[in-house]
């Protein structure tokens, strides 16, 4: 019987050993992936060129994470009336959580733009399948006055 009586008690000595311990830390979380850490964005450089044929390069920088469709950095320019607006190209993004470098090039049908102040918008967008046509999913916007310098 006194065999029984130490084994309950040496028993019930672990029990409240352990109630009392302080409970173990949760472990750390899982570090999430480094792509989700990152803001999407896309920026305008302040200068842009214009070149003798009348073409228009505007440059920058992007960023963005994994797309389920291409994803592309379009550019518009406008000089004096901000509601007309001129496309300038478009380049393909790589959505790797990194830095890129955007420039565009492209020459306005309609119009020939002068060195000077000007407005330009880029847009980071991607075609995400959705049914049979694509619709676009816009992942960064920046719109901001640079100046068109003669190149």
């Amino acid at each position: 019987m006194r065999v029984r009586s130490a084994a309950l008690a040496t028993a019930a000595g672990a029990a409240l050993l352990l109630l009392a311990a302080p409970a173990p830390a949760p472990a750390a979380p899982a570090a999430p992936d480094d792509a989700r850490l990152v803001a999407e964005s896309v920026t305008v450089d302040p200068i842009g060129r214009i070149a003798a044929d009348g073409s228009v390069t505007l440059s920058g920088t992007y960023r963005c994470t994994g797309g389920t469709g291409p994803v592309f950095v379009s550019s518009n320019v406008s000089q004096g009336d901000q509601s007309v607006r001129y496309g300038i190209g478009g380049t393909r993004a790589v959505c790797d959580g990194l830095e890129h470098r955007w420039v565009n090039t492209g020459t306005p049908d309609t119009v020939v733009l002068e060195p000077g102040a000007a407005h330009v918008e880029a847009t980071l967008m991607e075609l995400r399948p959705t049914g049979i046509v694509p619709l676009p999913s816009f992942h960064a916007r920046q719109a901001r006055d640079v100046t068109l310098t003669a190149s």
